[in-house]
């Protein structure tokens, strides 16, 4: 059972109800048992509460009624089929009918109550849930529209009324009893009292809608679909760099949501809360991201806080006076006033002399609240023992957020001196004694600069000998030993640099040597010398030595070694890899995994995972350093499959020049692992991440190289036999490049976030029209680029060339 709650952008056109439907759907058909809430379309509830109140002031509402339902009908003509619209759109009428009929009589008297304003505004839902069910309806016979005011009862509070808890669960109980095969649309926001008159759950309504609903039904999670890939670390609109937070706690969601957040409401969620129903804030528009996970526990994390959170505009109002010393009640008695008043106070500090007491609220209650003050503590303030209380305009809150800052030593001193460097004056601080949030009053004209400078804050020798343990022992692995063999002396004249390869190790034997092992005989070392291999206790050993400028080599292919990677930061220890897997495996791992060496204060260099040898990691580092935008990559990662195009030529056949390249060495034993193109795929999911996209393995859209048939035989002589039966594929292919002058190359190509890789033809005016032999090219189009590309070539594959991208790797640690 699960809770599928979209807010009004969800369900904003026809467009974005397709999107709707496809997330339901997968999850109905997934077997979950979804309950759908659904808002009203992005901005009707405005435009019915402006209508309610033009129509109390004596002015036209007919205009923005017909909008209203012009926004409605369009969405039905394009998603209902013609011969089911007439009962929708007949439906839909007799509401807009009743809508104009209520605002006729507000017109009549001129006067606009709490209740009819309530009954008005209901609309907004019902009409967006009835038309969503009855598009679902024609996929989903099962669909369900459910009017939620006949099963949410209520006290008379219109505006913000209060659940009836008791008889709420009842009905909802028994309305999910008798429709438990259905899939129910169900409104969000509105409600009834016991008369049957329509009220409204106030601010957050329909989060309090799937709250209740989930509450009740003991839903297993509670996804709030909204326009935004959940919660981040700060304003996107002001902080470029805000990320995406994968886990809150419930108590730094509150906090966050309080402080300018407004993902979720999260005064809404409490019946969820109390149960301990996880929520979890999705984007519509992007529903493979995972979104933000909040639970009871904030979950395991390297972050020192979870997120700045601001309130663009507040008011102080500021309190002083000898009357308050030692005064019991003053506090209470203050603050009750303010409560009894619907005043929010949104911060609060008190001088340790008890002498002055400063708060915020919003600006325009602020002259409200003097005035009430002023009246409250008159005799006071004639007789001197209280001055008038003083309000500052202009301010702006910042507040950082994360229940692991009271366990980190240090977070007032980088926030205040993040804040001080840039010459930011703090007006008043408040930290509560949980140490979850520590808030600060500045001038609203600092707000971005803030911002961005503590994002900044918490989240972005002589002779030097390198410890090096190295993990692997097959072809570049012990070239790379040769290399540092023979550079040793230069490293040490010309570097300052040593290199001691202190442990070695493979899948059979490894050894460990503090003084250094002899690269001239690793091999015989290892063997005489060595201890049966196990890689939990190589991991181990290499950290309890302790050493400096350690760093731990991968030149393995295997997954294991990966696993191990995020211990092996959070010892101090640098990490150079030529195996692909940790950064092309689940993007949470590769996220992580740089979270941890940037905290450790390590590196984590794998040049070599994409172009073994040629620097293309660290040109789009370095390009993206020097703030430079990335508007395309283009690339040709795969040797072997470099040199299949380039000899498929004349009359070679493609069968002849996969069995030569096979031959040469070139391919794997089964040529369909290099041309499936899965570690091409690899290479660009890594440099996709490496410019900054947030992209999973199955987002990449790898075309195919072979026809299916040659992908399905069962055996590589079974595969040579249908690439022979499938020649006219290849010869088709290669005579129309022939006959327009072009040749064919596979493709990889990153632009605007999108990973493709595909079989191409180009002509003389490409970059990759003169490719030869293996090689692998890349080109960089970006701002800087942008007529003539930056373009790198040469081989992309190796012992040698990988041995020596690793070597790079390695003597740039610590640089």
């Amino acid at each position: 059972m699960k809770i599928l709650k979209f807010g009004g952008t969800s369900v904003g056109s026809a467009d974005s109800i397709k999107a709707v439907l496809r997330i339901v759907k997968k999850s109905y058909d997934s077997g979950e048992q979804p309950l759908v809430v659904l808002s009203a379309m992005s901005g009707v509830t405005n435009l019915l509460c402006k209508m309610a109140v033009d129509a109390s002031e004596g002015k036209s509402f007919h205009e923005d009624l017909a909008l209203i339902e012009t926004k409605h009908f369009e969405v039905i003509k394009k998603l209902i089929t013609v011969k089911y619209q007439n009962p929708v759109f007949t439906k839909l009428k007799l509401f807009f009918n009743e809508i104009e009929e209520l605002l006729q009589g507000i017109y009549a008297l001129r006067e606009l109550s709490e209740q009819s304003k309530d009954l008005i505004v209901s609309y907004g839902e019902r009409c967006s849930t009835f038309m969503v069910s009855k598009i679902s309806e024609q996929d989903l016979a099962a669909s369900l529209f459910v009017d939620a005011s006949h099963y949410i009862k209520t006290d008379s509070h219109f505006g913000h009324a209060h659940v009836n808890d008791q008889l709420t669960e009842q009905l909802v109980k028994s309305l999910y009893l008798t429709n438990s095969d259905k899939l129910m649309f169900v409104t969000g926001f509105i409600a009834s009292n016991e008369n049957g008159r329509m009220t409204t759950l106030g601010r957050g309504g329909s989060d309090y809608t799937a709250a209740i609903f989930g509450s009740i039904l003991n839903a297993s999670a509670i996804e709030i679909w909204t326009d935004v890939n959940g919660m981040l670390t700060a304003d996107p609109r002001i902080v470029k760099k805000a990320f995406s937070l994968p886990v809150l706690s419930y108590t730094e969601a509150m906090e966050l949501s309080y402080f300018g957040a407004k993902v979720i409401y999260p005064p809404t969620m409490i019946p969820a809360f109390l149960k301990k129903i996880p929520i979890v804030i999705r984007n519509t528009f992007e529903p493979d991201f995972a979104g933000t996970f909040i639970q009871f526990e904030s979950g395991k994390t390297t972050l020192p806080i979870k997120g700045i959170s601001s309130i663009g505009e507040i008011s102080v109002i500021n309190l002083s006076g000898s009357g308050m010393i030692g005064k019991s009640g003053f506090s209470g008695r203050l603050f009750t006033l303010l409560a009894r008043e619907q005043i929010n106070v949104v911060l609060i500090t008190q001088s340790s002399s008890e002498h002055s007491i400063t708060f915020a609220v919003n600006p325009e209650d602020a002259l409200r609240a003097k005035s009430l003050i002023e009246n409250e503590f008159e005799l006071e303030i004639q007789v001197n023992k209280l001055i008038k209380p003083e309000i500052e305009n202009n301010l702006s809150v910042l507040a950082i957020v994360g229940e692991n800052m009271k366990k980190t030593p240090g977070m007032s001193g980088r926030l205040f001196s993040s804040l001080g460097r840039n010459g930011i004056n703090v007006r008043a601080i408040a930290q509560g004694s949980s140490e979850y949030n520590i808030s600060v009053i500045i001038s609203k004209n600092d707000l971005s600069k803030a911002l961005n400078a503590v994002h900044d804050a918490f989240f972005a020798e002589l002779k030097k000998t390198l410890y090096v343990f190295n993990l692997g022992t097959g072809n570049i692995g012990s070239t790379l030993f040769k290399q540092l063999e023979s550079q040793y002396d230069f490293l040490l004249s010309k570097n300052d640099l040593e290199i001691k390869v202190v442990g070695i190790s493979n899948s059979k034997k490894m050894l460990f040597k503090l003084d250094g092992i002899d690269l001239a005989n690793w091999d015989t070392e290892l063997l005489e010398q060595g201890e049966d291999a196990d890689l939990a206790v190589f991991v181990e050993r290499m950290k309890g030595f302790n050493l400096p400028n350690c760093v731990f080599i991968d030149n393995t292919a295997s997954r294991l070694p990966s696993t191990y990677y995020e211990g092996i930061f959070q010892s101090n220890i640098s990490i150079v890899t030529c195996n692909k897997i940790a950064n092309s495996g689940k993007y949470e791992q590769y996220k992580t995994l740089r979270e941890t060496a940037h905290k450790h204060g390590v590196d984590f260099f794998y040049e070599t995972n994409v172009g073994a040898g040629l620097p293309i990691v660290r040109v789009l580092k370095d390009l993206m350093l020097s703030g430079d935008r990335i508007v395309k990559i283009e690339a040709i990662l795969s040797g072997t499959i470099s040199y299949i195009f380039n000899n498929f030529k004349d009359d070679v056949s493609f069968y002849d020049v996969v069995k030569q390249a096979q031959d040469l060495g070139y391919t794997e034993p089964d040529p369909r692992d290099d041309l499936g193109g899965v570690d091409f795929m690899r290479k660009m999911l890594i440099l996709a991440r490496d410019a900054g996209y947030t992209i999973e393995a199955e987002d990449v859209n790898l075309g195919a190289i072979l026809p299916e048939a040659c992908l399905k035989a069962d055996s590589v002589e079974s595969f040579y036999v249908e690439l022979k039966n499938e020649n006219s594929y290849f010869e088709a292919l290669k005579e129309k490049a022939r006959l327009e002058n072009k040749v064919i190359r596979y493709i990889g190509k990153l632009e605007d976030g999108v990973v493709s890789i595909s079989v191409q033809i180009v002509d003389d005016k490409h970059p990759f029209y003169a490719l030869s032999g293996s090689d692998n090219i890349i080109s960089f189009t970006t701002e800087r680029y942008k007529e003539r590309p930056l373009v790198v070539k040469g081989p992309g594959a190796g012992a040698e060339v990988t041995a020596a991208g690793v070597f790079a790797d390695l003597v740039n640690v610590g640089a």
